[in-house]
């Protein structure tokens, strides 16, 4: 099978979070939390921090680890994703390699994220 878009909808909260708490993580925040998860488990990080010249839509971080791969957009949990956005989630979720992982992840995926970083 080939690469795989995960978009984990997992709603269980971890150290007593409410689901209200959730909504209100930014885009700024998470990011910070899911570079400080993948540093913790070895992984090396790449966000770009100033996108202008950049292609629109390409994943917000990139986590490489040994063989694997990994192409997240990271979004709040009311945040939408825009065409272009998935337009390249797709095209790297059909590259034909298990060790090429692609992700929409959102603050209430946490504890999914933990364990694919694992």
């Amino acid at each position: 099978m080939g690469g795989v878009v995960g978009q984990y909808r997992s709603r269980r909260l971890t150290n007593g979070d409410k689901r209200e708490d959730m909504q209100e993580v930014t885009e700024k925040a998470f990011e910070s939390q899911v570079k400080g998860l993948a540093k913790v488990f070895g992984w090396l990080y790449y966000h770009t921090w100033r996108s202008i010249h950049s292609p629109a839509g390409f994943p917000d971080c990139v986590m490489v680890k040994g063989s694997r791969i990994i192409f997240a957009e990271l979004k709040s949990e009311k945040g939408k994703v825009s065409p272009a956005q998935q337009e390249w989630l797709d095209a790297l979720g059909n590259v034909g390699d298990k060790d090429v992982q692609v992700y929409l992840w959102r603050p209430s995926d946490f504890d999914k994220i933990a364990e694919v970083l694992r």
